[in-house]
């Protein structure tokens, strides 16, 4: 793909701004289970300089993954391992989740580090989570775009959109009582659709299927308000 990265395109004609608004859209959509999924993790901080401050180098970490692993996408996904690796990942997360889930033992091991020893425990989960979920979009903005240059740019709007809606989805982490669980709920589908992908293809629904379980467990994620939220928020 790295030709292909060299020869930007003669022609910016219809086709080239209708494939950039597929890929728009194509990031938005799938940036949220993503995005609901890295404010879980970024909320442990329970401050919010430091979610922001993980948050922009976590993504900015995972900007530089993406780009490789787009650049290097020909040759990488040919690995069945890579899938596998990432979907052990992200099950691992979910299940350190449900483990801690209720317990005030996470919040008193963040509570003796120091500002910067959180942030830098919490920045490589979020590059690496970023990492596995982008393994699906590369691989389908791929199909869409066959020019390297367009795929660049949809990574570069998915991390636009992430940092975007992450910030909403940590707010609203404190407003909606199920949304933290609907979160690491998409980790463990994204990571189980993964493992299929290496070793069952044939076993994965149909990605309509997919895209309503998201839905659902978003529509449930916002279906309680915490009574102490304010109003405002």
């Amino acid at each position: 793909m790295l030709d292909q990265l060299i020869e930007l395109p003669q022609q910016f004609g219809l086709q080239t701004l209708i494939t950039i608004g597929i890929l728009v859209l194509l990031e938005a959509v799938l940036s949220a289970d993503n995005a609901i999924a890295l404010a879980a993790i970024v909320q442990g901080l329970h401050d919010p300089k430091m979610e922001q401050q993980a948050l922009n180098w976590g993504l900015s970490v995972a900007f530089i993954l993406r780009i490789l692993l787009i650049l290097t996408a020909t040759w990488v996904l040919k690995f069945p391992l890579v899938s596998i690796a990432g979907g052990l990942y992200l099950l691992w997360l979910a299940v350190n989740y449900v483990r801690t889930r209720g317990k005030e033992a996470g919040d008193e091991e963040f509570k003796k580090l120091t500002p910067a020893e959180s942030i830098w425990q919490v920045v490589p989960t979020l590059a690496l989570t970023d990492l596995a979920f982008s393994l699906d979009s590369i691989t389908t903005a791929i199909a869409v775009a066959e020019q390297t240059w367009l795929v660049l740019l949809g990574g570069v709007i998915g991390i636009i959109a992430l940092r975007f809606l992450a910030g909403l989805f940590i707010r609203w982490l404190e407003i909606y009582t199920h949304l933290q669980d609907a979160g690491y709920a998409t980790v463990v589908l994204v990571g189980m659709r993964l493992l299929l992908k290496a070793t069952r293809p044939e076993w994965i629904p149909p990605e309509w299927v997919t895209t309503s379980v998201i839905l659902m467990l978003f529509v449930w994620g916002f279906s309680k308000r915490n009574p102490e939220a304010p109003r405002s928020s």
